[in-house]
Parts: C-alpha cells; structure tokens; sequence
C-alpha cells in the first residue's frame, strides 16, 4: 500500500443525484479491502499487524482490536524458517504464492493458500508485507467446479453431435428429453411443441408414457409466461411450479421446472421442461438448458427439414415409379443413373442392364420431340429436358404404337373407304348409263341383268352405310337397343337357313340342340352380330372348307359358336382384329375387302347387351368366334370367362 507524497490525500469525486460527494482515495483502498472475500493482512517490517480485515477475522478468528499492533501465532513453529524466506523473497522484489499452514485462535491447524507481496512507498521505500489468505478447499471447490463446467461442455457437445446424428424427428425429440435429464441432474424431462395456442408433450423421459400426446394451454402455462416476457429460459420453485401447468408437470416432490424455448427460423417452435424432485437446479443448470434448448432448435430444424426432404423424394419416387411413362435420368456423360419401370416394361431393358448405360434410343435436342421405333416394332415419342444445376438429363419416353396403328389404319380407312365406295358406284353409274342411253336397243333380259346389277350395288352401298352409321354411334357409345328374352335357336336356324347353296367350295353345318334356352338380349342385334360373323367365316375362308355354327347352354349363359377352315388369326392380333379400322390379315390386306369395321362393331354390339365376342384359333386350322349371352332366366351382368370351352 503506497501513502501519497503529498499531505492532503487526494479526492475521487462521486455523484449522486444532483450532489456531488468527496471520497478520499485511503476511504475507497479501505472499503475495497473490508469488502474482500479473502482475508488481507498488512504487517510492518517488524511482523505487527497493520491490517487485518473482515475476512481475517472470520478465517482466523481474532477481532481487530486484537489483532492490530501485535505479531499474532499465526504460524507454526516448524514452517518459521518458509516464512522467513518467503518475506525475505519478497523483499527481493519477488510475490510468493503458496499452500501452508497457520493457526486459528482457537488452536485449529487450517490449510490455507496464502499469495505474499512487499508494501511499498511511492518512493519504492520497503514498508512491510501484505498476505492475502483464503483456505485451500476453497481452490478446491473452484477447481471442481471448473473441471464441472468443462465436463459438461465437453458432454454438452457429445449429446449435441449425437442428437444432430438423427434425422428422425421423434427420435431427436426423444433423445433430446433424455439428454436434457443427463446434462441438467433432473429427475425428469420432456419436450412440448407449441401449437397455435395449445402445447403438446411430444417427448418424455423417466414420464409415464401415457402423459405422451397430452395437450394444455399455452396462455396458462409457464412457457406462456416465458415467451410473453420475452425470455429463452426460467425457473419456478415451490408451489409457484404447479398451478395451471400440463399434467405432465406432475411429479412426487417436485419442487423445480427450468424451461427452455426452443426456437426454429427464428421462431418458437417448442419448450424443453426439466423437472427437480430430489436434484437441486442453479444457473448451471439453467445455463446448459439455454444452451440445449438452442441445439435442440437446430437438431429439429434439422430432422424437420430431412423428413420434408425424405417426403419429397418419396413422392417423387412414387411419382416416378408409376408413371406410365417411360423416365430415364442421365448423367452429364449421357449414361443412365435411374431408369424406371415402366421404361424398363417399354423397352425390355430392366434397370441393372441400363445403369451406366447409354438409352437404346437416339435423343432429341432438349425441348424437342423425337419419334422413334424400337426392334421390337414398339413407337416411341421422346423428350428431353436438362437440369442446368446437375448437368444431368431427364428424359421422358410414351408408348404411340396405338396411336401410330389408329393413324394408319385410319389413313387406310380412308383410302379402302373410297375404294369400297367407288367401286360400286362406277357399276351403278355405267349400268344406269347404259340404260339411259341405250334402252331400246337392249333386250329385255339384258335390261334385267343391268338392273339386278344396280340393285346388287346399292345394297352393298347400303350395307357399307350401315356398318359406318353402326360404327360411328358405338364409337360415340350411343347404341340403342331394347333388352328383352328371344329365342337364339330359332334365329341361328333363319339366319343360316339359305347360305349352304350360296358357295360351290364351302360346306355348313349347324348343330342347336333342342330346348336351346332363350337368351336376354336385342335379336335385331345379335342377327347383324350373326351375319357378320358367318360374313367373316365366308369371306377369311377363300379356299373352302366347313362352316360349322353350334349353340349351347354354359351355366347361366348361352355360347354360340363360328367356325371356320380359313386363314386364321394371328395370336398377337386376337384382340386388335375387334378395335376400328383394323384388318391384320397376312398377304394383301385389300385382298378381302372392308373398311375394317365389322368385327369392332360385333363387339360393341355384344357388350352393349350384356354379352361379349372373343377369337380364338380353331383346333385344325382356321378361326373360331364366340359370342356368349346371357340366358334370360337368369338376372344380373355377365361374369363368365372368354375361354373356348367347347
């Protein structure tokens, strides 16, 4: 302690309200060193005690009064000479810090640290020795308490990495409960979101678990307190920690909840509960709750935005492996990182075979259309489009086969159309011609022969009007017919009745058995469906052979039956011999004839009555027709199946 040169001490000046108060400098050393917490004393250079504070007091027990101007038995005998030398050390101009011993008043031996420095004059003139003193438990429990804090910070940083290795949202929640128990000392722990103005208690620990999934009031709640004074933590003691609060809260002997907001974007987006029935809860423990609500923020801003991103890709997975379309993605060299089923159905190439392949197509430039036909005889559209931030290519492909064959076949439905149409119109105009012009000099059988021309002309124009009307309206699904119980063995017996003597090469058979049951349906359409089907057997049989025509009774439905020796069905073309516009025959498609209307509307025709019409090869050779109806006695739709049967 150094006395001023001067004989006035010097003032600091401190103001209060409008005074102004002088405070001589020895008042303010003398305040500061009362105020200490650790004992200071001051001996002269003969060892008297100059200063002995409060702490002195306290540590070693002698009053002032008793201890000013006296050299006190403060230390043992046995450390005399370390005391020597630590103020000879000092008189060096050294400080000395060590652990020793010295004696209270009442005889005990303390362990005490003890930091020793010279007093001087401002002149540097030695005056004597200033000790402060504090016990040596004292930098224990500082140490503790710093090795503490050091531990938990090191934890601190564990759980966090440990919790932000989660990317699922109820997992995170949960081990942030159970971490927040661990890091604070509480006897238990849970996590509430915050929604609209009600909480939710989404995870717990060392909490029943039924208290998961219970709501409560935000307004009345103490995270209600929390946000509305603008705080990220707090605490509650006593009954204080109670009323109005969630069920959860509940827990025997508690007296303690510290809370924590936990914020994302900037928002709350929920709170941390640490609840204290046994353990005690200090500004450490609010500290690490600060500290873990804000990670807790982070690891479920995190786990929030993975699930949205894990949504996301799961639509778009769900979207990209059901598509109908064919979708390739390709990488920036043009091989193939993703090929999805319905590519792999178009093309037959599975994905394990494209990977790290090139597509089995040409590409378009992106933005535009490429169509293209595989070996398999399938047409493609494709399409192209780039992500400019990956440099990868997406690229889309649809099957147009149908689309390509409806386009020909329509083409061809025009040309065959105006074939059909005139070819007998040429016949009927140069016929009507001649008769014109040439009437009288005609006989009269040859006037008979032109005009049986004309009229075999203008039914088959009829005819062919007939089959365009019939196909336009089911095509509009417009066919009208009247459902009612007929009888198809009568029909089938009138409707074959004159064909054997029509065709020198083909023979008929027809076999009905006798109490045929009559079937629910419109006659005037099952006979076009008859004719034409008798039609078909003539027509794809140039070369003769049987036409056989059998009806008979199949569980509650009829089956009729058209079978011929002729040129047959291929099997990829069964099915598509019924769409519109279709003739699949091999050789000269025109060689037979047709608009390719028939078939199609044999079947809209069956179906329209509840019935259906299917082909199949005959055994042999040739093709065999079935239509199935269903039997008049008996209710409801057709639920029989299209195999041949008999």
């Amino acid at each position: 302690m150094k006395v001023p040169r001067s004989g006035r001490p010097r003032r600091h000046y401190e103001y209060v309200r409008d005074d102004v108060i002088a405070i001589s400098d020895e008042t303010i050393g003398g305040t500061v060193v009362a105020s200490s917490p650790n004992a200071v004393v001051a001996l002269d250079r003969d060892q008297a005690i100059l200063t002995w504070n409060p702490a002195a007091e306290r540590l070693f027990g002698w009053p002032a009064e008793e201890a000013l101007g006296r050299r006190l038995p403060l230390v043992p005998e046995e450390l005399t000479a370390e005391h020597n030398a630590v103020l000879e050390r000092v008189r060096t101009g050294g400080q000395v810090s060590l652990r020793t011993k010295r004696f209270r008043r009442d005889g005990r031996l303390l362990d005490v640290r003890v930091d020793t420095g010279a007093l001087c004059s401002e002149a540097g003139t030695l005056l004597g020795y200033v000790s402060v003193y504090h016990l040596a438990q004292d930098d224990e429990t500082a140490s503790e308490k710093i090795l503490r804090r050091a531990q938990l910070v090191r934890r601190l940083i564990d759980v966090v990495a440990d919790i932000n290795a989660e990317l699922e949202l109820p997992t995170v929640l949960d081990r942030i409960a159970a971490s927040l128990t661990e890091l604070t000392g509480a006897d238990a722990g849970g996590f509430v979101l915050i929604e609209g103005d009600r909480l939710r208690l989404v995870a717990c620990h060392r909490l029943p678990d039924a208290l998961r999934g219970t709501t409560a009031d935000l307004r009345t709640s103490l995270v209600g307190t929390l946000l509305r004074g603008g705080r990220t933590v707090m605490m509650e003691t006593g009954d204080r920690a109670r009323p109005d609060e969630p069920a959860w809260s509940w827990l025997p002997g508690l007296h303690t909840i510290a809370l924590g907001v936990a914020a994302v974007g900037g928002r709350p987006y929920g709170a941390l509960y640490a609840l204290f029935a046994n353990g005690r809860a200090g500004h450490v423990e609010l500290e690490l709750l600060e500290l873990l609500a804000g990670h807790a923020g982070i690891a479920v801003d995190n786990a929030t935005a993975y699930q949205e991103a894990v949504r996301q890709r799961a639509h778009e997975r769900a979207v990209f492996d059901a598509s109908a379309d064919g979708i390739a993605v390709l990488d920036s060299m043009g091989r193939v990182i993703q090929w999805n089923p319905a590519a792999a159905e178009l093309t037959g190439f599975h994905a394990a075979e494209m990977i790290g392949e090139p597509p089995p197509f040409p590409l378009p430039d992106p933005g535009d259309k490429l169509t293209f036909q595989l070996p398999s005889g399938i047409w493609l559209d494709v399409l192209r489009a780039e992500i400019v931030e990956t440099g990868e290519t997406v690229v889309d492909f649809r099957d147009i086969t149908r689309a390509k064959e409806l386009e020909e076949a329509k083409d061809l439905f025009l040309a065959t159309t105006s074939h059909e149409l005139r070819t007998p119109i040429t016949v009927v105009r140069g016929f009507a011609g001649m008769l014109d012009t040439r009437w009288d000099s005609l006989t009269d059988a040859e006037r008979r022969s032109a005009v049986h021309t004309i009229a075999e002309r203008a039914r088959s124009l009829g005819q062919l009007m007939d089959h365009l009307m019939l196909g336009s309206r089911a095509g509009a699904g417009e066919l009208t017919l009247k459902i009612e119980g007929f009888d198809l063995g009568a029909l089938i017996r009138a409707a074959t009745l004159g064909l054997p003597v029509l065709s020198e090469v083909h023979r008929m058979e027809v076999v009905v058995p006798d109490g045929l049951p009559e079937v629910s349906g419109d006659a005037l359409a099952t006979d076009i469906v008859l004719g034409q089907l008798l039609e078909n057997a003539f027509k794809y049989s140039p070369d003769g052979g049987l036409i056989r025509v059998e009806a008979w009774p199949d569980g509650d439905h009829v089956v009729l039956v058209v079978d011929d020796e002729g040129v047959g069905i291929a099997p990829a073309d069964r099915e598509r011999v019924f769409d519109r516009f279709v003739q699949v025959e091999s050789g000269n498609r025109r060689r037979f004839g047709g608009v390719g209307l028939g078939l199609y509307i044999v079947r809209s025709l069956a179906r329209a009555q509840g019935g259906d019409v299917s082909a199949y090869p005959r055994p042999g050779g040739g093709t065999r027709m079935r239509l199935v109806l269903r039997r008049a006695d008996t209710p409801g739709p057709l639920s029989g199946s299209d195999t041949p049967g008999r």
